[in-house]
Formats: C-alpha cells, structure tokens, sequence
C-alpha cells in the first residue's frame, strides 16, 4: 500500500500518491474513501487534494458507485488530456519524436532522418523544429481541444507521413509554434505552449547515446561524436522550445519506461535493459529503481574489454563489446554477435546478480529470436557452471522501435505521480 502522511512540507508527495492511484485505476475511476484506505491520508485531506485536482483539471468526476452503507460514493478518475509529455529519442541517424498524455499513451509519433556529427547548432535546430511539428500536428489533429488521442494510423498525423520531415529544411520565427522564452531549471508541472488550442506541455524528455551528465543535462564525449563533450544540451534546447527539458541517455529512459510498463510489478525488480543498434549500452533498474550512478556513468556496457587484443573501439579501448558486437553484425554474423552479446550479459549477471535481461534496439529487433537464442545459451552455460537449474530469463523488451521515447517522455511524467525521479 502507498503510504502518505499528513504534513503540510509533502504536499507534493500526497498529491502524487492520489494522482498514480487515479493513473491506475483508469476509466473506472476510484473513491475519495479508498484513496484514503490505500494511501493512509485521512478523509479530510484526500478531499483538499482531489479538489485541488480538479480545480487544475486534473481529475474529474466519473459517476458514482454502490456503497455498503448510506448514499452512492463518487468516483473520480484522471483526465489524460490535461497534459502531455514530449519523448525524444536522439539516435546517432535517425530521430523519433512521441507526444505522450498523462497515462503514457501515446497519440502522436514524427520520426526523421538525423545526423548526429552535423553539430550542436543544426542538431538542436532540427530537433526543436521536429518538436514543433509534433504539437502543432496535435493541436490539427484536435488533441489537445478534445483530450482524445489521434488515431496512429491517420495518415495526417501518424509516424509514417511525418518520417518525410526534412532536419535541414529552414524555418521561420513566425512558423514556430512555441515561444522562444528562456525557462529555469525544470520542473515537472505542466507548462502552457502558445500554439492555437493551448497544449498543457510538462516539457520534453531527451534519450541519447551517451556519457553524459543526467544532474545537469550536459554531453560528455559521446562515443564516435567527440564534438559535444561539454555542450548543455539542456539549457540549449529549453530556450530554443521555451519548455523544461530533461536529458538522459537512452538506455536509462528505456529502463525508466520497461520499469513503470510492468517489469517490477511482473515480480522483476532488477534487470539489465541491453540496446544494441547503432551502438551498444544497458540501462539498469536495480531495487526497482533506474541505477545511473553518481555521475550517469552507470551502463556504459558497451564498452567493457572482453579481448584485450580485440579490434579498436570508438572509446579508445580495444576488444570492447560494441565493438566486437557490431563487427559480427556487419559481417552478417549475427550468432557471434549474440554469442558477445550474452557474454557481456554474463559478465553483468555475475556482478549484479539480476532477475532480468531485457533486449532491445533496431539490430536485436531485426533478429529477435537469434538474439534470445544466442544470449540464452551463454546465460544457461553460465547458470549450469554455478550448478543452477536455469539460467537468468532473456526476453525481448515491450516497446519496440519507440520504446526509448517512450521512456523520454517518462523522464517528465513519472515525477508526476511519485513513480520515480526523472
């Protein structure tokens, strides 16, 4: 049971609490007396909060239901469209862009062609004006006026037709559908965008390769783009957009979303998210929580030596798993490249001891099940060495080819109900 307290200081903390219960129990809505039984806040406060939430537009009303004993209890549900999150996900070729509601759903995509070398100035540009599209889509679509999600296969709004969107194609000041004000630190509330039909915006969640610096939104030496080492991304493309944004790299988003899509609830509350695609990282949840280290230097797994001889890496080292990974992958070898990949794996399972290991990215998606073969057998020789009856279970994540911004959105949603940082 969520466990609040009565203390004016965690009245955030409180209203969180209500707000994931109202998530959870979806269209059928939830009862102010068993938001008050299942969060330990009295009847009184859970009042205060509820018309604080529906004063906000928040929650609503959704009828009443039979009670034990005197009149019919009303129940209250959360309204999606109140608010939307925009996930991000910067790939070393390719950017996808998702709007997401106040549930995760997401109701909108726009995927285009991205080059990461072509520097701060255009990447920022590109990806702000892709941003832009994106609400401005929403608010045609009627999005935003309505509360009701776009039907994906739209053509006028769905991913497809938006993947015709060209990064280097110019943009007027006037065209812009977002104000370029410079925004504080960011904060998880939901900021007004002048677009139209005003857009209730938390912010935009950005997923990238990195290392970088989660606390303060700053690039370090990305690997192969040497370029952005130090560039704050963050301040960047807040001021472009005049919203707060929140950077990470992609694995962590992707880990963030897996975690709160059910893999903890499923019984896994430690597991290894392993993206191989353009490169190779891991995002970790360990205790239930995205782990990022002190510096966001945690799963930079991609670059653990397992040849010291081996072929050089863009990191500087050599016989690194990306590197040995992606050279069987470009050779067509993919069997080797799930042998190394489960080797890493192991090397992983041996120190952390994970439940969990979860695949992803556009390689392991173009050859799932040689993937899940060859990274289960290393983990099933290594369990039958240690005298264990089975290996650690290898599944290929939920998600698919936008489970990482799906997982940028989560970056600014989660914070909202009390799920986890972002």
């Amino acid at each position: 049971m969520a466990s609040g307290v009565n203390l004016l200081a965690l009245r955030s903390h409180n209203a969180a609490l209500v707000l994931d219960l109202l998530r959870t129990a979806g269209e059928s809505g939830i009862s102010r007396l068993e938001l008050a039984e299942r969060t330990g806040l009295t009847p009184q406060a859970v009042s205060k909060i509820t018309a604080r939430l529906r004063a906000d537009g928040l929650a609503e009303e959704a009828g009443h239901r039979a009670s034990t004993g005197g009149k019919p209890r009303t129940v209250l549900r959360l309204v999606p469209g109140a608010g939307y999150a925009v996930g991000l996900h910067l790939d070393r070729d390719e950017l996808r862009a998702v709007l997401c509601d106040l549930t995760g759903t997401v109701v909108m995509e726009r995927r285009a062609p991205l080059d990461l070398g072509a520097g701060s100035e255009a990447v920022v540009e590109g990806a702000a004006r892709e941003v832009e599209r994106l609400l401005r889509a929403g608010v045609e679509a009627g999005t935003a006026a309505t509360g009701a999600p776009a039907v994906s296969g739209d053509p006028e709004v769905s991913g497809d037709r938006a993947a015709t969107g060209d990064l280097a194609a110019s943009a007027s000041a006037a065209d812009s559908v977002l104000a370029s004000v410079p925004v504080p630190v960011p904060v998880p509330v939901p900021v007004p965008v002048p677009v139209p039909v005003p857009v209730p915006v938390l912010g935009v969640g950005v997923a990238l390769p990195g290392p970088l610096d989660h606390l303060h939104g700053v690039l370090h030496r990305v690997t192969g783009f040497p370029e952005w080492d130090g560039f704050p991304l963050r301040d960047a493309l807040a001021r472009r957009l005049g919203v707060p944004v929140v950077v990470d790299k992609d694995t962590n988003a992707a880990a963030l979303g897996l975690a709160l899509g059910g893999a903890v609830e499923d019984g896994y509350g430690s597991f290894a998210y392993l993206h191989l695609g353009t490169g190779l990282g891991a995002g970790l949840v360990i205790g239930g929580n995205v782990h990022r280290g002190a510096r966001t230097g945690a799963g930079e797994f991609g670059h653990q030596v397992i040849q010291l001889d081996g072929p050089p890496c863009g990191c500087g080292n050599r016989g690194c798993v990306e590197a040995l990974c992606l050279a069987a992958v470009a050779r067509d070898d993919v069997a080797e490249a799930a042998r190394v990949l489960g080797t890493g794996a192991a090397n992983l399972a041996g120190l952390l001891d994970i439940d969990l290991v979860l695949l992803g990215g556009r390689t392991v998606a173009a050859h799932p099940e040689s993937f899940l073969r060859g990274v289960g057998a290393v983990l099933d020789a290594r369990a039958r060495r240690e005298g264990s009856t089975a290996g650690i279970p290898v599944r290929i994540a939920s998600g698919g080819a936008r489970g990482v911004a799906e997982g940028a959105a989560q970056l600014l949603l989660a914070p909202l109900f009390g799920r986890a940082e972002g």
